[in-house]
Order: C-alpha cells, then sequence, then structure tokens
C-alpha cells in the first residue's frame, strides 16, 4: 500500500467514524468491551489456558 493509499484510507474511516452519532460509538464501544477475550488469553496467550485446564483435570 502506497502512502497515499493509506491515507486515503485513513481519512476514510475518521470521516465515517465521526458521521456515526455519539451513542452508536459508546454502543459499539461498550460490545466490544464485552466480547474481548479473558486476560490471561489475551496477554499470554492459549497457554496459561491450556495449562489450567491441564491442572483442572488432574484435580479431578
Amino acid at each position: 500500500m502506497s502512502t497515499n493509499d493509506y491515507v486515503k484510507f485513513m481519512t476514510q474511516q475518521i470521516v465515517s467514524y465521526m458521521d456515526q452519532p455519539k451513542e452508536l460509538r459508546r454502543e459499539t464501544k461498550q460490545r466490544k468491551k464485552t466480547e474481548r477475550a479473558p486476560f490471561t488469553s489475551q496477554w499470554f496467550g492459549v497457554l496459561p489456558v491450556a495449562f489450567s485446564l491441564m491442572f483442572k483435570k488432574k484435580n479431578r
């Protein structure tokens, strides 16, 4: 992507964001927060989740 294309894309994104009503922006922000992955998998990947599942199986 050339620099001109990138600037054009970014301006389109900014303008489309600014054209949305404020309430719609808040709703989308809130929806993204609720759909986000858990903290451990978001920051450290799948390995901590795999280890926790492995230890839970051993404890049973």
